[in-house]
């Protein structure tokens, strides 16, 4: 029989939680430490990027324009600026292209492909392709599939209940947890850097490419505000019809807007300019080049810009004395694309007397005025309207 072994005590192991944090050397790790309840935020609320870590469901605030569609993004500034135009296939009204590359298929286009501007005078012509459209641009921007964003979309001042409806819609179908409306004047004002809450007033012009705004703030609100449908698409327009009648000469949108940049002016330059048009002779209906000048352009806009100056001035008659004062003090402020109508603040100095002035980034003021509110949210809540359709 072996001898007895004396069994061996062996030290008791302590027992490890396999659901505990791992041990972190606390002299080598230099990552902050966060609360339970922050970091269970986090884990809901962000992913982990190549730049670290990125915020989910950041809230968008959208300019549906006429001529361009603009989407700021909250902490990231203005991501997407491309033209409103989309091309679709004939028949079936698939989607081709959007933006940039759609513009240019304008007057080019096969009898297979349309290339439309689903958005007219400011407001939404085509509702099924507003909606494509404004879903990709969108899904072109949009950093989360998970979490929807809040969207402040832009209208102009005396848009219908049922223009705004529209507008709203397609914003929610295309992925809006909540919608909320403001007014371009009071955007473009916000983006221009006025002091819209303070009581002394302020007037602002947006000039876009379907509508024309005009408004009076003052504490946070617009005091009295004027809108027409004529802006710098009623200008190409009236330069398409005085080359359609003087020269015999048809010419396209794009051809149209060209001459608008290069030659177009609403006062007297010091140094008058020309451009080369080119389009179809009507009579021979061979191609054709002729040269205009900025005076003749002059002349043939002046209607849609007599249209804008009368605007501003009805708007300044139906002001309040008080405001009307603080209004020649602070003066008139240009924003959208026809704010760069070449000579138009002369324009409009010249027949109000009133100082004007074009804002510093007159294009993008809109967008980023809402975008502002987007950015702060809490202080400029006021200026929003919540339609709560959710």
């Amino acid at each position: 029989m072996p001898p007895h072994r004396p069994r061996v005590q062996r030290p008791a192991t302590p027992h490890r939680d396999l659901t505990a944090t791992p041990h972190r050397d606390i002299a080598r790790d230099t990552s902050p430490r966060l609360p339970a309840s922050a970091a269970a935020t986090r884990s809901i609320a962000t992913v982990r990027g190549a730049r670290g870590w990125v915020a989910l469901g950041r809230d968008l605030a959208i300019d549906l324009g006429t001529a361009n569609t603009l989407v700021y993004e909250r902490g990231r500034g203005v991501v997407l600026d491309e033209p409103s135009v989309v091309a679709v296939e004939a028949g079936t009204s698939r989607l081709l292209a959007a933006g940039t590359r759609a513009k240019e298929m304008l007057g080019r286009t096969p009898g297979n492909v349309r290339a439309v501007r689903p958005l007219q005078d400011g407001v939404i012509s085509d509702a099924d392709i507003t909606e494509r459209m404004l879903r990709y641009f969108v899904d072109q921007v949009r950093p989360s599939r998970l979490v929807r964003p809040r969207m402040v979309v832009c209208v102009p001042s005396e848009v219908t209940g049922v223009e705004r409806r529209a507008l709203e819609d397609a914003a929610v179908r295309c992925g809006a947890r909540r919608v909320y409306v403001i007014e371009e004047p009071m955007a473009a004002a916000i983006g221009a850097g006025l002091p819209v809450n303070e009581t002394s007033a302020s007037m602002v012009v947006d000039i876009g490419g379907g509508t024309t705004d005009v408004a009076v703030i003052s504490l946070g609100g617009i005091v009295t505000s004027r809108s027409v449908r004529v802006g710098g698409d009623e200008i190409d327009e009236a330069v398409i019809a005085h080359v359609k009648s003087e020269y015999s000469l048809l010419l396209g949108e794009r051809s149209a807007e060209d001459i608008k940049v290069r030659a177009g002016s609403a006062f007297p330059l010091r140094e008058e300019t020309s451009t080369r048009v080119r389009g179809r002779d009507l009579v021979t209906g061979l191609p054709k080049t002729v040269t205009i000048s900025s005076a003749e352009v002059r002349r043939a806009i002046e209607g849609p810009v007599l249209q804008v100056v009368e605007l501003v001035r009805a708007t300044l008659d139906v002001c309040p004395p008080e405001l009307a004062g603080d209004v020649l003090d602070n003066g008139i402020t240009l924003t959208g694309g026809g704010a760069l109508l070449r000579g138009l603040d002369e324009r409009m100095r010249h027949e109000l007397g009133v100082p004007v002035r074009v804002a510093d980034d007159p294009l993008r003021s809109v967008v980023l005025g809402s975008g502002r509110c987007v950015d702060e949210f809490a202080t400029l809540e006021r200026v929003l309207v919540d339609t709560r359709r959710l």
